[in-house]
């Protein structure tokens, strides 16, 4: 989105489910230098119809809405009024919701009990086509992208590095004479590390094992040459 020129009046609209909460936030927004609260909703619903009519600069969203939750109605401006961003401000501030808002198109997320000047500068960073987060959910952020990957379970636990090669040939259709040519190994070694491989795989034969590796990924001749 193109973010308000400097000095212009950002222009909001505010959902949350309860009442009190959302004349709080109203009141509040509208207090605040340079920003004007142009619609409120108590529903997610209720939120996306602002939204679509006003064209606000920002949409300031609560996650548990009844109707249509923020997750949803965060979806639902996405695809029809992409240039509103979204900042949520939610009380919760567990991983799941942190990403699947994040999932959904939002590009703030800000936890209920934020400073003012926090939800301010929130509101300005988001118009401005930045991403922002609260300083608990900035941790978390961080704390995930910083941690290394699960490597993915070995789908053939039991085979040797040796067999997996062969298994990975025979995935890439390769007869056992091929496959003693590029492992350097007589054709009666190939035979009998694929009759041990069908063993390990617990099946019957060739065409059985194929399907199995391919399943798993094999089949590509990675790493072992063109």
């Amino acid at each position: 989105m193109t973010a308000p020129p400097d000095g212009d009046v950002i222009r909001v609209v505010l959902a949350d489910d309860h009442p009190v909460v959302r004349a709080g936030l109203a009141a509040l927004l509208s207090s605040l230098p340079g920003i004007e609260v142009v619609g409120v909703a108590a529903t997610g619903r209720e939120a996306v119809r602002e939204a679509v009519t006003t064209r606000p600069d920002v949409a300031v969203l609560d996650l548990q809405m009844p109707d249509l939750d923020g997750f949803a109605a965060t979806r639902e401006l996405a695809r029809t009024a992409p240039d509103v961003a979204v900042l949520v401000l939610t009380m919760f501030e567990d991983d799941d919701s942190v990403f699947a808002a994040m999932r959904a198109g939002a590009r703030g997320y800000l936890v209920k009990g934020a400073e003012q000047d926090e939800i301010a500068r929130a509101i300005r960073a988001v118009a401005a086509g930045e991403a922002i987060f609260g300083p608990g959910v900035a941790r978390r952020v961080l704390s995930f992208f910083s941690t290394p990957p699960v490597p993915a379970a070995d789908p053939f636990p039991d085979l040797t590095t040796r067999e997996r090669e062969i298994l990975d040939l025979l995935a890439a259709g390769l007869s056992n004479t091929a496959i003693g040519t590029r492992l350097g190994l007589a054709s009666k070694t190939v035979a009998n590390n694929v009759s041990t491989i069908f063993t390990k795989l617990a099946v019957a034969d060739r065409a059985a094992a194929i399907i199995q590796a391919r399943d798993a990924g094999l089949g590509g001749l990675g790493g072992l040459g063109g």
